[in-house]
């Protein structure tokens, strides 16, 4: 097991930095690449009188404003579930984020909770796609069946199972920590948000694992 902040990993020829914020930043197109932030989802609980903390959406805005800076990118795609359900009063926090970069390039791919009418995305220059091949790349939200990777028109980047690899202590302890899963055609992200859940998954021997414990990446052997 090697450990480090970030790791570069390269994949088709391109060159990829796997963030332990839960990202990619892919170098040739100058590109975030973020599944799942759920944005809303705070007030979308606390509409229903759960309680979560105020500044938790503002947090992960703030977050991908260092790693826009940071990296310098130029385009951000969003593998679907942005935001969380209907709009709420963090769509205005989005809106002034959104401000504070007029020049990004922000492409959405739609999940299942992007069900927001898709004028607001346009009126903030936000371009959705139910799937969208970029270079050697085909963005996705969920993930494809093996009989479906067959036939798919590039290898696959997605989300929406919000990945994570159990690994056990020496003290007999288990925890799930969020991965990157790099099969033979397919990629699935990590959730970006942390208002998420994780789900233990099956991996084969061929596969690349890479776990993110607090602010490292971890590749699996």
């Amino acid at each position: 097991m090697s450990t480090s902040s970030a790791i570069h990993f390269n994949l088709k020829y391109q060159d990829l930095l796997l963030l332990p914020q839960k990202a990619i930043y892919w170098q040739q197109e100058k590109a975030l690449i973020a599944a799942d932030v759920h944005l809303g989802k705070v007030g979308h609980f606390r509409k229903a009188g759960i309680a979560v903390p105020l500044d938790l959406e503002q947090n992960e805005l703030a977050v991908l404003s260092d790693l826009i800076f940071e990296h310098k990118a130029e385009k951000l795609i969003l593998l679907g579930d942005f935001f969380h359900s209907d709009m709420n009063a963090d769509w205005d926090w989005f809106i002034l984020w959104r401000s504070q970069f007029p020049k990004l390039e922000i492409i959405l791919i739609k999940g299942n909770h992007d069900i927001i009418d898709e004028s607001h995305y346009h009126h903030l220059n936000i371009t959705l796609h139910d799937e969208l091949l970029i270079g050697p790349f085909l963005m996705l939200h969920h993930p494809l069946v093996e009989d479906d990777l067959q036939s798919a028109a590039g290898y696959v980047f997605c989300g929406h199972i919000h990945p994570g690899i159990s690994l056990a202590g020496k003290a007999r302890q288990h925890m799930t920590l969020p991965c990157f899963a790099f099969g033979a055609k397919q990629a699935i992200l990590p959730s970006f948000g942390k208002f998420t859940g994780r789900v233990a998954i099956r991996s084969n021997k061929t596969d690349r694992i890479f776990a993110i414990a607090k602010d490292k990446v971890l590749a699996i052997a």
